[in-house]
């Protein structure tokens, strides 16, 4: 039995010295020490043996079995190395390639235009909010001078969610919602600035100049000597900064229930300097926006007393801006998600 023992760990140790695959390792693991291992039948016949015999093969056969099993181990491991040392070798990064182009994304034109209305009357002391966009018929409505039956509710087709509540037309639901908050103040003196935009809603037709859904921009300010001359600085300054310092703009009475008096208000054209072109139709004058001075009525409907607050708001329509500025003429562009439409914008004001 020892020459038997000697003659199976020979032959396991010239195999394993030729193995060349996995595949050979687990073949010559499954020969010398699975089930049908040569050294099975020793290890069963040991107990047979003399006292003396049994010692000495007991230990041989043990050695045998304990070098066998350690090799396997060994070149195991070595096979598992070799296998992670390739695998790290395709997967290696050439840190010398150059690298891919990561795109960045670009602000909205929108946001951009609200962002510079926001930087000018911030400076001067205006609070930006943007408030809620599904209103009650009392702030959108009724507490801007537009009660239940009035006829001027025409001008603005509103989406109704019940008889309380619509989808704001305008931004100034929260000129009526911010002085009925100023009122309850204890205080004698009532000064309040603020600029609120978002989102508005009015059914029409949408088309390249129209749509459903759009942006305003509504500003108010009230105090206790707010004039009509305030007003015209404001919309004078806001307009040369919008466009350039070289602009003038021009008043026409108008009519809004919430103003009064009311204005619509021109900027002279800043692509021709107000000879005449194709963006004013010949007139050197654009229209831009509607304004005025607070109708006394809507401070006696939000709280307020007329006779010692007065102030002055006015409403921008932020497409309209970004039109001019940018030259668009269409306004499904800016809700059309077209990349390189927004490309265009990505170095804008750099």
């Amino acid at each position: 039995m020892l020459n038997k023992l000697k003659d199976i760990l020979e032959k396991f140790n010239t195999k394993i010295n030729e193995i060349e695959t996995l595949e050979q390792l687990e073949q010559i693991k499954q020969d010398f020490s699975g089930k049908d291992s040569p050294l099975i039948p020793i290890l069963k016949s040991i107990k047979s043996a003399s006292p003396e015999e049994r010692q000495e093969v007991g230990k041989l056969a043990n050695d045998v079995k304990i070098e066998i099993s350690t090799k396997l181990n060994a070149k195991f491991d070595t096979f598992q190395k070799n296998i992670l040392k390739e695998k790290l070798a395709s997967e290696k990064i050439d840190v010398s390639l150059v690298g891919t182009d990561i795109k960045f994304g670009t602000k909205h034109p929108l946001n951009l235009v609200i962002e510079e209305i926001s930087d000018i009357f911030t400076e001067i002391g205006y609070e930006m909010v943007d408030g809620q966009e599904v209103e009650q018929d009392l702030f959108n409505f009724q507490n801007l001078n537009l009660p239940i039956g009035h006829p001027a509710r025409d001008m603005q087709d509103t989406f109704y969610i019940n008889d309380e509540i619509v989808m704001r037309t305008h931004c100034t639901n929260m000129t009526a919602r911010m002085l009925t908050e100023l009122s309850k103040q204890k205080t004698n003196e009532k000064n309040l600035a603020a600029i609120s935009y978002g989102n508005v809603y009015r059914r029409d037709d949408d088309d390249a100049t129209h749509s459903h859904q759009f942006m305003q921009i509504d500003g108010f300010a009230v105090g206790q000597k707010v004039s009509f001359a305030n007003l015209k600085w404001i919309l004078k300054y806001m307009c040369q900064r919008l466009f350039n310092e070289n602009v003038n703009i021009r008043l026409r009475p108008s009519f809004f229930p919430f103003t009064e008096p009311s204005v619509e208000v021109d900027v002279s054209c800043f692509k021709c300097e107000g000879k005449g072109c194709s963006l004013c139709k010949q007139s050197g004058w654009i229209e831009i926006l509607g304004a005025g001075m607070i109708n006394e009525q809507v401070m006696e409907l939000n709280g307020l007393d007329p006779k010692t607050t007065t102030g002055l708001a006015f409403g921008i329509g932020v497409e309209r801006i970004a039109m001019l500025k940018f030259g668009i003429n269409n306004i499904r562009s800016f809700y059309e998600n077209n990349v390189k439409f927004l490309d265009q914008f990505k170095f804008y004001g750099e």
